[in-house]
Parts: C-alpha cells; sequence; structure tokens
C-alpha cells in the first residue's frame, strides 16, 4: 500500500528549503565580509620592540598598542578592521577595501611622537602635555592651512616660551614628530632647508615675548589634508612601541574583484559537474543528493555568516572541495544501497542496512580529515586559516546533511512503498539481483567489471612502481629542490595586471626605470596579461607606493605586493614540518584505536607517500611552493585518509565475515575482495572532487593555481596508495602474525614482499 503523505511530506520539506533560500541568500550573501584576496587591501606582520632599555613587551603592553592602533584605524575610517596579537612580540593587521593604502600604512607605523624641542635638541614638552582630542585642523590669518594644539597648562607654556626667548639669537621653538635620539638634529635639518629639501621637524617658530596660553599653532607648507592627517594622528595618541614590519602583502581591488568572479564562475562549473554526475550514475538517490548538497551549501554561508568569519580565496575553494567530500558521504551510502539490493534484499531493507553499514565508514574518514583540518588551522595564518576554517565547516555540515538530510529524504520516498519495484531508479539492473535464499550471508560477494581482477597478485609491482618513483623524486628534490615562493625564501612579489599582453623584457625595463633589480618574472593568465615579478630582500612602504603608483598609471590596475622577511619565511617552512608531522601522529593514533596498529602504520605510510609524491612533482615541474601548496598537501593528507579508512573499514567488515582466518591466502581473498567492493566508490569520489579542483585549476584566479593543481596531483596519488599501496602493507604485515599454518601455505603461494 502506497502512502502518499510521505512523499507528500518530501515535497513540503523541499519547498520549504527552497523558499528559505531563496528569499534570504542574497542577504547571507552580502553580510559575508570579504578577504583581502577578494576585495583589495593589505596585511601587515608587525614586530613589536620596545622603546627604550626599561620597557617590557608584555601581554599588556600589546594590549595597549593595538588600543593605539585601532584608534588610528578609525582616522582612516576602515569598517571592521582585524588586529590579533600573534605570539610574544607580533601584532597582524588587516585592513580590507582601503582606498588610500600609502596613508594608511603611514597611519600605523609612524609613532606619532610629539615634542617640543630648543634649537639644541632639548625636549622642553611632548605629547603628554596636548590636552586629548587638542588638535584641530584650522586655517591661519593668510587662509593657509594650519594644525592648532591645545596644552593641559598654560602656565607650563609660559616657562617654556620664557626660556627659548631668552636664547636669542636661537629663540626658536622647534615642534617635532617621531624626533630619534642620536639621529635627528636641528643643526642638520636646517642644512637641509638651505639647500631647499623639507627638514623633518614640523615647524620652527621664533618666539619673542612669553606666550601664557594653552593655545600653540603649528604652521608650515601643509595641505588641508596633511593639516587634518597630521591633527588625526596626535588626537589618536603615540604607540607605546615601536613598529617592524617583518611581513606584508598589498592587493589591488582589481586583483580581487577579478578573482572572486573567477573563482565563483570555476565553483559553479565544478559544482554543476558534480550534480550531473550524481543524476547519471546515480538515478533518483544522485537526485535527493543534488537536493542536500544544494541545501549543504546554503547552510555553510549561513553559518559563515552568523561567525562573522571572512571568506577568502582559499575559503571559497574549501567550499567547493567541501561539495566533493559531502558527495563521498552521498556514494559510500548508495554503494552500499545497490550491494544489499544485489544481495536479493527488499527496497526497504536494503536502504537499512546500507545506511547502518556506512555509517561508521563516513564517521571515520570525516573526523581524520577534520583532524588534518584541524592542525592546518592551528598553524596556520590569514588565508590558510581562512580555508581551514571553511574546511571543518564543510566537513561537519556535509555530515550532517550528506547522512541525515539524505537519508530522511529518500527514507520518505521508500518507506512510501512508491520505490518498491523500481530497483532501475536505483542503478541496479534485474539482472544483477541474486536470489535471496542462495545468498550466504558468510560469503564476501563481488560482481561487475572488476569482480575478476586480482588486485594482490599485482601487490609487487605497485610496490615496484612506487619504490621507482620515490627514488626518483628524491633524485630530483636533491638535484633541483623546490621552487620556493617568497612565503619561505622571503623576499618581495610582485603581481601585475595589465590591458594588454605582457613580454618579460617589458616588465624588467618598468623595473629598472624605478631601480629595481628583478630576480625572475614570469607571464602568466589566459592573454599574457599577468605578471609575476620576483625580487630579493623586502620593499619598503615607500617602493611599495612607488611601484603601486607606477603601475597603476601604466596599466590602470594596481599591482598586489607581499613582501616577507627572512624571519618569517623560516618560520612558516618549520610551521609547515611541524604541521604534517603532527596530522600524521594524529591520524597513526586514532587509526591504531579505531582499528589497529597495523592499519595505522599502512595508513601513514600511504599519505607520506601521497604528500612527498605532490613535493617531488613540484620539484620536477618547477611549479611555485607557497603557503597554499602546505593546504594543499594537508588537504590532500585528510582525503587520502579518508580513502584508506572506506577501504580498511571493508576489510574489518569481511574479516567479521569470514570468521576463519588461518592463511595468508584467507588473508589475501578478503584484502581483493574488498578492493574490488571499495574500488568503484574510490573512483567516483576521486572523480567529483576532480570535477571541483580540476575547475579551479580551469577556470579560478590565478593565484590559486597552483593549489588546485597540487590538489589534482594528491587525488590521484590518494586513490593509488589507498588501493594499491596502504592495503596491500596491511596484508603484508597482518600476514605475519597468522602463525606456523600461514607458512607452511606461503611455500606454495609464496607472498608479496614490500
Amino acid at each position: 500500500m502506497v502512502k502518499r503523505g510521505r512523499i507528500v511530506a518530501f515535497f513540503l520539506i523541499v519547498l520549504l528549503f527552497a523558499s528559505t533560500m531563496g528569499l534570504t541568500v542574497n542577504g547571507i550573501l552580502s553580510n559575508i565580509k570579504l578577504g583581502l584576496d577578494l576585495q583589495g587591501g593589505f596585511e601587515v606582520l608587525y614586530e613589536v620592540k620596545p622603546i627604550n632599555e626599561n620597557q617590557e613587551v608584555d601581554r599588556d603592553l600589546l594590549l595597549n598598542t593595538v588600543s593605539a592602533l585601532n584608534k588610528r584605524i578609525n582616522v582612516i575610517g576602515v569598517s571592521e578592521p582585524n588586529i590579533q596579537i600573534e605570539g610574544e612580540d607580533r601584532i597582524r593587521v588587516q585592513l580590507a577595501g582601503v582606498d588610500d593604502e600609502e596613508k594608511a600604512r603611514e597611519l600605523l607605523s609612524t609613532q606619532a611622537k610629539l615634542s617640543f624641542r630648543d634649537v639644541f635638541d632639548n625636549k622642553l614638552l611632548d605629547g603628554a602635555d596636548l590636552q586629548e582630542g587638542g588638535a584641530a585642523q584650522s586655517f591661519d590669518d593668510k587662509n593657509q592651512p594650519i594644525v592648532t594644539l591645545t596644552l593641559k597648562d598654560a602656565d607650563q607654556f609660559g616657562q617654556v616660551t620664557e626660556q627659548i626667548k631668552n636664547m636669542a639669537p636661537n629663540n626658536y621653538l622647534v615642534i617635532w614628530l617621531d624626533f630619534v635620539e642620536g639621529s635627528d638634529s636641528f643643526a642638520n635639518e636646517s642644512q637641509k632647508m638651505a639647500t631647499g629639501e623639507e627638514p623633518k621637524y614640523l615647524s620652527a617658530a621664533t618666539v619673542n615675548e612669553v606666550l601664557n596660553t594653552k593655545n600653540v599653532m603649528i604652521s608650515g607648507n601643509f595641505t588641508v589634508e596633511e593639516a587634518k592627517q597630521l591633527a588625526d594622528l596626535l588626537n589618536a595618541g603615540s604607540l607605546p612601541v615601536e613598529l617592524t614590519e617583518i611581513f606584508s602583502t598589498s592587493v589591488g581591488a582589481q586583483f580581487g574583484e577579478k578573482s572572486l568572479e573567477q573563482t565563483v564562475f570555476a565553483g559553479i562549473i565544478g559544482i554543476a559537474l558534480i550534480f550531473i554526475f550524481m543524476l547519471i550514475y546515480y538515478r533518483f538517490p544522485g537526485a535527493i543528493a543534488i537536493v542536500t548538497l544544494s541545501i549543504y551549501i546554503y547552510l555553510i554561508l549561513l553559518v559563515f555568516d552568523w561567525m562573522n568569519a571572512v571568506l577568502t580565496l582559499p575559503g571559497i575553494a574549501a567550499l567547493i572541495l567541501g561539495v566533493g567530500m559531502a558527495v563521498d558521504a552521498n556514494i559510500i551510502t548508495n554503494e552500499r544501497i545497490r550491494d544489499e539490493l544485489k544481495s536479493g534484499k527488499s527496497l526497504m531493507s536494503a536502504f537499512r542496512a546500507g545506511n547502518r553499514r556506512s555509517f561508521a565508514t563516513i564517521l571515520d574518514a570525516n573526523l581524520t580529515t577534520i583532524l588534518a583540518a584541524g592542525v592546518l588551522f592551528y598553524f596556520g595564518t590569514s588565508s590558510v586559516k581562512g580555508f581551514a576554517t571553511m574546511l571543518i565547516v564543510s566537513i561537519l555540515l556535509s555530515f550532517i546533511t550528506a547522512v541525515f538530510g539524505s537519508r530522511l529524504l529518500l527514507g520518505l520516498w521508500i518507506n512510501s512503498r512508491t520505490l518498491n519495484k523500481k530497483v532501475s531508479w536505483f542503478g541496479v539492473k534485474p539482472s544483477e539481483i541474486r536470489d535471496i535464499s542462495e545468498v550466504n550471508e558468510d560469503e564476501i560477494y563481488v560482481d561487475g567489471l572488476f569482480a575478476k581482477v586480482d588486485f594482490v597478485k599485482h601487490s609487487k609491482k605497485f610496490f615496484i612502481l612506487s619504490g621507482i618513483l620515490t627514488i626518483t623524486g628524491l633524485l630530483v628534490l636533491l638535484i633541483s629542490g623546490l621552487n620556493l615562493g617568497i612565503d619561505f625564501a622571503s623576499g618581495t612579489r610582485v603581481d601585475i595586471m595589465a590591458n594588454q599582453p605582457l613580454t618579460k623584457e617589458t616588465i624588467e625595463e618598468e623595473f629598472k626605470s624605478l631601480n629595481f633589480e628583478v630576480k625572475d618574472i614570469t607571464i602568466a593568465g589566459d592573454n599574457s596579461d599577468m605578471a609575476v615579478a620576483r625580487f630579493i630582500g623586502m620593499f619598503s612602504k615607500e617602493e611599495v607606493a612607488n611601484v603601486k603608483a607606477h603601475f597603476a598609471e601604466l596599466y590602470g590596475s594596481e599591482p598586489s605586493i607581499g613582501t616577507v622577511s627572512p624571519t618569517v619565511g623560516k618560520e612558516l617552512a618549520r610551521n609547515a614540518f611541524i604541521a604534517v608531522m603532527i596530522a600524521s601522529v594524529g591520524i597513526v593514533l586514532y587509526v591504531s584505536i579505531r582499528f589497529e596498529i597495523y592499519f595505522a602504520l599502512a595508513a601513514i605510510i600511504a599519505l607520506l607517500h601521497d604528500a612527498f609524491f605532490i613535493i617531488a612533482f613540484f620539484s620536477l615541474t618547477r611549479l611555485e611552493v607557497d603557503l597554499t601548496f602546505i593546504a594543499a598537501v594537508l588537504t590532500i593528507v585528510g582525503y587520502s585518509i579518508n580513502d584508506t579508512i572506506v577501504t580498511f573499514d571493508r576489510i574489518r567488515e569481511n574479516m567479521k565475515l569470514k570468521k576463519r582466518i588461518k592463511t595468508y591466502d584467507d588473508l589475501a581473498e578478503i584484502v581483493n575482495k574488498s578492493l574490488i567492493q571499495t574500488f568503484t566508490r574510490s573512483i567516483n569520489t576521486v572523480l567529483t572532487v576532480i570535477f571541483a579542483a580540476g575547475a579551479l585549476y580551469i577556470f579560478g584566479s590565478e593565484a590559486i593555481r597552483n593549489f588546485s593543481f597540487a590538489l589534482l596531483v594528491g587525488l590521484i596519488a590518494g586513490a593509488y596508495s589507498s588501493l594499491f599501496i596502504a592495503a596491500q602493507l596491511w596484508l603484508v604485515w597482518k600476514s605475519k602474525t597468522l602463525g606456523k599454518q600461514k607458512t607452511k601455505v606461503a611455500e606454495v603461494n609464496p607472498e608479496p614482499e614490500v
């Protein structure tokens, strides 16, 4: 009897979600904060240094510095700045959507220590004597811009002016901003004036009478904007420390806009391909998966909005890859339902058994990937941390929607009994269904295209192939090394976007005109309209401003500039190595607890094999290794262990069916049949994620092209190692624990050697 109420409930649930998504998605998208790489702006990592010997850089001092920087950012008028304390002596500042970067960087790092001095550089007053908020931009009687100051004590200023008056003919009151003891002097600056240069001091006024007043005027060759900026800076207060740039990145607005458009387009293509594949291959369950995947994407954006998180370019990539992860859970469940249907069970029984048996597999696979993402979040910085955040959110939501959401929606149809005689809607042909009375529950049954393939028989060949590739990779690494980007090698990188084709010679000449020597230049972009120039050493604020202005005038688009000090480069390399090691150890512990030590050791060798393969491939192709490359390696670690665990889970399940395992041949049969049973799932999962990573590589932003390529290479390596390395290694090690009987059989059927 058909229960139509369940079908009505299905359509009501889908309609509810569809209408909610349609009405709210635009608002959610407009609320999500975009990172620097998507809307332009800049990021600076400062090292905090004391301004005198007695000062100690502690938590309180860092918090005071953050407070002072916030005041200055308010002067700039940037909304939602991001200022974070990192470690014991560093502060990271991120300002997105800044119109005048040069002004912003100047305001941030200038100490703004005001001082009143005599011509012999003796300090008479400083910023502490200024009334809070007492600086203002105004005009003198000749309508020239000036800055007026309001002091706390008129009598104190009277005493200072009396002292200066009595110093005639050296009766000048010199007002300085950021006077450097032992370096600056009135005498030197006066000589500059004689040659027509602007002096460093703000003004030098002649004092001929005692002035008992709180009001002081600073006059000079100010523009209105300069006078206002100085007043704002003085009101914001001086910094309690000295700030030194050790890392910075600057993204032009046009770069951000183009990156966003390209990556969103790539995402649409990748997700559309995944949807089409699911619909064609998995039929009706594939259609259900499309519904839950759509809900999943909406929920990710909603959660990101609630978290007030910043969406970065790698973050969008993680969202798209997360769709591949969510698909994997659907694929595992649908494959198990197919297996149960082929064993002769009714649709309802197959649905229940398939969901029950796939749950633990999906849970283990997701938890290990979260472990890798968590390590990436802890050790990552900036956009890499954004990638890790999105990956963690994606995994959690994919588990909820793919496991519980798909189960609920598909369950409504199955429990309605409408599909009882429509097994073809699940991709199962009637000829593939066995008579249930002939099915042995203890039998490990395999069918399909790969049913007669003996993976175990060729294990030695797989080991030799991996050994050859590993040795070749080591030789390539020893001879060529890695093409390290500025993230690890330190230096400066300039990304130029033009409205015309570029050549290396043209870019080199342009930099020569600015007195820069380029280390190397790479031409990129579909129409050769992008160039990447690398330099040894860090650009100063002034040099960054000059390069930006030059190429903005030349090509109508500001370049993106990143600088990394040697200290930061070494730290990033060390942290990346530590992150991979911690992720590996964590996965070993988890798999040991959930499975056994031999499974864990085989899994770790497989994932290190995959990580090394990516590194060696990048060495061979000379592609640049940057921070997003590390994100790709750790993501592949997660995917690799995901694939491996699915295979191990089937091996464990089949061992329980076999019950009595006495010989190597018994184990080999279990491993081989488990590989056959999971082969289709492994290929389909890799295919769906390749759709996503491939779309990112072909259509996505140039900034994540290497990242996408690393994922593509790693996914293929991960599928290979899961099927042909991890399981075979486990077989070799596990077989050695079977005892003497195994040894007798091995004389006839020798086990493969590593």
